[in-house]
């Protein structure tokens, strides 16, 4: 499966946060939308403290994927 248009983008954690809250606008309004955002702001309070620039990389990657199949669903 192709990616979202601009997931060839991301490339920092912030860029990272703002593609995924722009994914999840084009979800149906209501607790779909609101859960999936919630999950998006969790999971980068979790990974805050990550400093490898390495697993950065691969959060990126999973993250951009698991978008992509929410999003195809």
């Amino acid at each position: 499966m192709v990616p979202l248009p601009g997931a060839e983008l991301v490339r920092s954690a912030v860029q990272l946060y703002r593609y995924l809250l722009r994914c999840c606008r084009c979800l149906p309004e209501g607790s779909v939308r609101q859960h999936y955002q919630h999950t998006v702001r969790q999971g980068f309070k979790v990974h805050a403290d990550e400093d490898d620039p390495e697993r950065i990389q691969q959060i990126i990657k999973r993250a951009i994927e698991d978008a992509d199949w929410v999003m195809n669903k």
